[in-house]
Formats: structure tokens, C-alpha cells, sequence
């Protein structure tokens, strides 16, 4: 009897084990992106890795390196026996040096008959850069937004001093002017800028886009792609910021502004227009408004330059490759762990548990904010397989507040300058890269008129003759073999 009751009460959880070791396991390396799990929680024990784990019926086996050195240790995994089934890079230079090398397996066949999801949500176009001599090597992440930079403005500043909000590059030195000049926070003191910048030239966007270019972009012309940093537009950008600089409307601190003091200047009611990240509704100006009650902001339409140019660098389509290593052996797994992450997972991975961190309230998305921002790690996993879903994203947006974060992603898609050139950056990238950028340091003395505005064309000289043409050269290869192919449309 003894025996029997012993041999009855085991048994669930013999069933249990059973069915614990007939899962597969599945091991990755991937990025923590930064997350921090709660206390009492890790990479391999959270409520999201179980719940992936449950759906897909994997054994889960997740491995972080640090930051630091996330990189430098993925050259360690590869060089060694110890492969994982996944393995998760951010880097085109890394997924490229693999995939010559032979060490990633292609993934065609595996995505016909695992990945139904992955073919539906990823478009031709983010699959035909994960291409090598006609075979797929990874499973790409997308980014999901299409730019970053749009305009806002202090509209109760405007509406104080009489003005409409600008739209021409004109409106816009006329406004940025008033804003320096007049006191529209009518505290008698000359302590208000009409425009705010941030160190190495950032924030200015917008304005490049006035005149047709945007730095460091490639951009077709004449049927050649030229980096817009040589352009002549870039000249024209700089002589416009040089004058708002000289005569006293921009930040006269703007090399010196991080980001913190940057947020700072803003919240403190000191500006009255910038060049804003679409989530900054929720950052400084969120910030400046609980200061101020009576700050108004408002988003503006992007200055029109001279010749009609307007816009805003975009985003990147890809944020990441998904690689299997050649030689492990589950593709199939991972391919079907992805697949769920694109498909049936996503909703949950990218916006919570139901009725724990959001619920839905008289047919609305409401967000649980402290359980939203407790449980962000779950974005580990699914930014492994990013893609664009604007029903969700616009349901996730509005459900954290009256921010406009949607309205403003929806604005900038409208108005990108498109970078043409998206492949593997070139060995003569690699190796002139980083002395170029520093060439165009200068950019910054020709605002502040440490040197004048023709010193451009002295520093198009020197990219060109220092690395740019190589760089040109191998992106206008790229470029026409592109064209060839069918992958870009012929301007």
C-alpha cells in the first residue's frame, strides 16, 4: 500500500520531468540591450522566458556578455568548439565577415518550412540584405521607427509675441530671431535662445534637410551616390547656422551641450525651439511643462530651404541579424523560436502580459507604468525579431499618454531623406572612417566663425583626397550592382 500511494503520488511529476527532457534546448548568445531584471530575476528565469519557453515547447538556454565587450566575445564563441544554435549581432561588418568565412548556415530551407511568420512580416526588401550569392544567412530585427528628429516649438511664446508657427526657412530665422531678442517669457531678462544645439553638430537635422542633404547620408545625384557632407547644400546649412550663431540666436554653449544639459536647458524654460527626438514629448518638454504649466509645445512642420528641400535623416531598416553557426545542430528550433517571437508571441513580448502590465478600459490601451518599466527586459527578447506592426505600435504609444508619440513617428516617415546606400560597410570605410569624421570637426568651427565658411571646400578637398574617393568608389559599386540586380529602383 505504501508502494502504491508513493507510486501515485509521483507519478505527475514523472510526466512532468518526462516532458522537461524530451524538450529541445536551444542555446543563444544575445544582447541584454542594456535591461536590467529585477531582483530575484535573470535571462534564464523570468515570466517571459517562460512563457516563450511553454509556447514553443524550447529549453531555453540564454548566455549575455557584457556590453563592453559583447563583440570581442562573439570572435571568442565562433573561434571555438563551444558553438550555440543562435547567436544574435548587431554588427553588418561581423554578420558579413562570418557568412564569407562559411561559418553561418543558410537558412532558406529552414524558413520555408519553419518560418511562415517570418516571411509574412518581413519584408522583400530586409531579406534581400540578408542575402550572400542567393542564399538568406540570417534572420534580420527591424527597426521599427523611421527616423528620430522632427521640430517643436513654445507655441504660447509664439502666441505671445504675434507669431505663426514658421514654415519656410525664412519663418523659421524670423521666429528663432524673436525668440532670442524680444522676451517671450516676459521675465525682463535676456535669458531666453531662440534655438538649442547639442555637441558635434547634433540636433541640426531638419536644417540640412532645408537645403536638400543630411551628413554622413549617401544620396544619389546625377545617378551617383555622393555623401552629403561634400554637398553643397552642407555648405549652405552651415552659412545659415554661422548666421544664426553671429548674431546671437542659438545656444552660444551648443559644443558643449550633452545630453543632460541639453534636457536641462529646455526643462528650464530657456528655449523656445529644437530640434527634437519624437520621444522627447515625454522627456524634456514633459519636463519643462511640470515646471511651467503654461508651456505649450507644439510640433512644427519641417523648414522649407530656398529651393523647396525639406526632411530628416532616416532610420536604418535593420537593427540586427539572426545567425546560426555551421556545424550546431538545431536550425529548425531556431527558426521556429523566431518565427514565434514574429508571429504569435509578438504582441505579448512587445507590450506584456495582458491584465498585468496593460489591460483594455472602454475599448482603450491603458499601461500599468510601474509594472511597464519593471518588466522592460522582455525587450531582449523580443527585439531579437523586431518588425513593424503599426496597430500595436500606435495601441503601445497612445497607451503611455497624451505625448503625440505616434503623430510624431508618422511625421517624420513622411519627411525622410532616404540614406542609398544600406550595404556592408566598405574596407575603405574601415579604414578612413574614423579619420574623415574627424575632418569634419571643422563643421562645427565654420558655425561658431572660428573659420569661414569657405573652409568647407578645403575640408571637401581633404575627405576626398584623404579616403573619401576610395570610400566613393566602393559605394557606387555597391551601388551599381544594386541597380543590376533590381534591389533599388533606377532614379
Amino acid at each position: 500500500m505504501t508502494t502504491s500511494l508513493v507510486a501515485a503520488g509521483c507519478e505527475p511529476l514523472e510526466k512532468e520531468a518526462s516532458a522537461e527532457q524530451s524538450r529541445v534546448s536551444v542555446s543563444m548568445v544575445i544582447n541584454d540591450l542594456g535591461m536590467i531584471f529585477p531582483e530575484g530575476l535573470d535571462e534564464n528565469d523570468n515570466p517571459y522566458i517562460h512563457y516563450i519557453e511553454e509556447e514553443t515547447g524550447l529549453d531555453l538556454r540564454v548566455s549575455i556578455p557584457p556590453q563592453e565587450v559583447y563583440e570581442e566575445k562573439l570572435n571568442v564563441i565562433m573561434a571555438s568548439r563551444n558553438l550555440p544554435d543562435l547567436i544574435h549581432s548587431y554588427n553588418p561588418v561581423w554578420y558579413d565577415e562570418y557568412v564569407k568565412k562559411g561559418a553561418i548556415v543558410p537558412l532558406d530551407d529552414y524558413i520555408d518550412q519553419y518560418g511562415p511568420d517570418l516571411k509574412k512580416y518581413i519584408p522583400e526588401e530586409a531579406w534581400e540584405r540578408m542575402r550572400y550569392n542567393g542564399k538568406i544567412y540570417a534572420i534580420p530585427s527591424l527597426t521599427e521607427v523611421p527616423g528620430i528628429e522632427l521640430m517643436y516649438v513654445r507655441k504660447d511664446w509664439l502666441d505671445r509675441l504675434g507669431l505663426k508657427p514658421p514654415t519656410t526657412l525664412d519663418d523659421y530665422y524670423e521666429v528663432i530671431k524673436a525668440f532670442a531678442k524680444n522676451d517671450p517669457d516676459r521675465n525682463g531678462l535676456h535669458d531666453t535662445m531662440g534655438l538649442i544645439l547639442t555637441e558635434n553638430m547634433g540636433r541640426t537635422a531638419p536644417f540640412f534637410g532645408a537645403f536638400g542633404v543630411q551628413l554622413n547620408s549617401w544620396l544619389e545625384r546625377d545617378g551617383k551616390l555622393v555623401n552629403g557632407s561634400t554637398l553643397e547644400g552642407t555648405k549652405e546649412a552651415l552659412g545659415f547656422l554661422a548666421k544664426l550663431y553671429r548674431e546671437g540666436l542659438v545656444d552660444p554653449e551648443f559644443p558643449l551641450n550633452r545630453n543632460s544639459v541639453f534636457i536641462e536647458k529646455i526643462e528650464n524654460g530657456r528655449v523656445g525651439m529644437f530640434s527634437a527626438a519624437w520621444y522627447d514629448t515625454r522627456g524634456p518638454i514633459a519636463l519643462n511643462k511640470k515646471k511651467d504649466p503654461n508651456a505649450e509645445w507644439i510640433a512644427l512642420e519641417y523648414p522649407v530651404g530656398p529651393e523647396g528641400h525639406s526632411g530628416v535623416y532616416d532610420s536604418d531598416l535593420i537593427r540586427g541579424f539572426n545567425v546560426v553557426p555551421a556545424g550546431t545542430s538545431h536550425p529548425e528550433e531556431v527558426i521556429k523560436l523566431l518565427n514565434f517571437i514574429a508571429g504569435e508571441g509578438r504582441k505579448t513580448l512587445k507590450l506584456g502580459f495582458e491584465n498585468e502590465i496593460w489591460s483594455m478600459q472602454d475599448g482603450k490601451m491603458v499601461t500599468n507604468f510601474a509594472e511597464h518599466d519593471k518588466h522592460l527586459y522582455r525587450g531582449i527578447y523580443q527585439a531579437l525579431v523586431d518588425v513593424v506592426d503599426p496597430e500595436i505600435a500606435k495601441a503601445r504609444l497612445d497607451s503611455l499618454g497624451d505625448f503625440h508619440l505616434y503623430e510624431n513617428l508618422q511625421m517624420i516617415e513622411q519627411n525622410v531623406i532616404r540614406n542609398q546606400f544600406y550595404g556592408t560597410p566598405t574596407p575603405a570605410m574601415s579604414k578612413h572612417a574614423g579619420h574623415l569624421e574627424e575632418l569634419q570637426n571643422v563643421f562645427t568651427e565654420i558655425v561658431m566663425g572660428i573659420v569661414p565658411l569657405d573652409e568647407f571646400d578645403a575640408f571637401v578637398e581633404r575627405w576626398y583626397r584623404e579616403g573619401g574617393a576610395e570610400i566613393t568608389e566602393e559605394v557606387n559599386k555597391w551601388y551599381e550592382g544594386r541597380l543590376q540586380e533590381g534591389g533599388i529602383a533606377a532614379p
